[in-house]
């Protein structure tokens, strides 16, 4: 009769092998968590420049000016064509590939954008505003002119130009099917905008005066001719979680004027906080609205509703 003759401790099989793997899969963690290679400390350096706090460009003068680092908000409006939206402030943001994102510390080129209710001002939301030549430092932007809308995203060594061009079979936005926008490092014809002024009306009596900060204006892409719009109601599901689509498309309405989604504020910093922005200062009641507080008795001084 056969009798056991290893005990519950005995070691059988390859088991010289297998301690020599599991070292060697040690040895090979520990050498890329001291080197910062592992997925998890790469994402965190990511998100972390994303999201690295910005201070924002205190305007003097009340305009816009080459240079200068702003938020584009598009501001909050009641949305009729849509049952479900995003509302409030929307302010555009760089929106790297929720999958590569995982894989790499590295902004991937080209970038996407989307539209997300955040009012701090961070790397992912902060704009430059340059000149078409790169040469018009300080100098008040105006309407018509030619200018580009770069990013850093955090990082000191990047600088991305946002871009457009158009529609194709191959390349268009994800949602609505509409010219893409994107985010690119190549500086060409594609990265200029102009700013144009709200009413249409009064629109060429406007071309050449200055920008205003804090105040709606249109966003035009030079070459297609296309307005940059929020898409409140085309939902995307991004690395920092559920934000709206952002495209090159001019909507008008039945006057043919731009709708509140081609409309866009360059947002400044607000001079009496650090790290916040205009948009955190209260609005000023309306003229007739005071006139109206005005000339409206106060409870005591007013006569009695039941006398005669």
């Amino acid at each position: 009769m056969a009798q056991n003759l290893y005990g519950p401790r005995e070691r059988m099989g390859n088991w010289n092998e297998d301690i020599y793997l599991e070292e060697e899969v040690m040895k090979d963690f520990l050498e890329k968590r001291d080197k910062g290679q592992l997925l998890i400390q790469r994402n965190r350096r990511l998100k972390e420049n994303l999201l690295r706090p910005m201070q924002l460009s205190i305007t003097e003068d009340g305009y816009v000016h080459c240079g200068d680092k702003v938020m584009l908000v598009n501001p909050d409006y009641p949305e009729t064509e849509a049952d479900l939206f995003l509302g409030g402030d929307l302010s555009l943001c760089m929106t790297p590939d929720e999958i590569k994102a995982h894989l790499s510390d590295d902004l991937e080129v080209p970038c996407g954008l989307s539209a997300a209710p955040t009012k701090i001002p961070v790397g992912r939301n902060t704009f430059i505003i340059l000149s078409a030549d790169r040469n018009a430092m300080g100098q008040v932007l105006r309407y018509g002119q030619n200018f580009c809308l770069a990013i850093r995203g955090g990082f000191e060594d990047r600088m991305l130009y946002l871009s457009s061009d158009h529609r194709t079979l191959l390349k268009s936005s994800k949602r609505s099917w509409l010219q893409e926008v994107y985010l690119t490092d190549e500086a060409s014809y594609l990265n200029c905008w102009q700013a144009a002024f709200l009413d249409p009306q009064l629109r060429l009596e406007y071309e050449g005066f200055p920008v205003p900060a804090n105040a709606k204006v249109l966003l035009s892409h030079c070459h297609t001719n296309r307005g940059l719009a929020a898409h409140r109601h085309l939902f995307l599901s991004t690395y920092f979680g559920k934000e709206v689509e952002v495209a090159a498309h001019t909507h008008l309405d039945s006057h043919r004027a731009e709708k509140p989604r081609n409309h866009w504020m360059l947002v400044t910093g607000n001079p009496r906080k650090d790290s916040s922005t205009m948009l955190d200062v209260p609005k000023l009641p309306a003229e007739d609205t005071r006139a109206l507080e005005r000339d409206t008795p106060a409870p005591e001084q007013g006569a009695d509703p039941g006398a005669q």
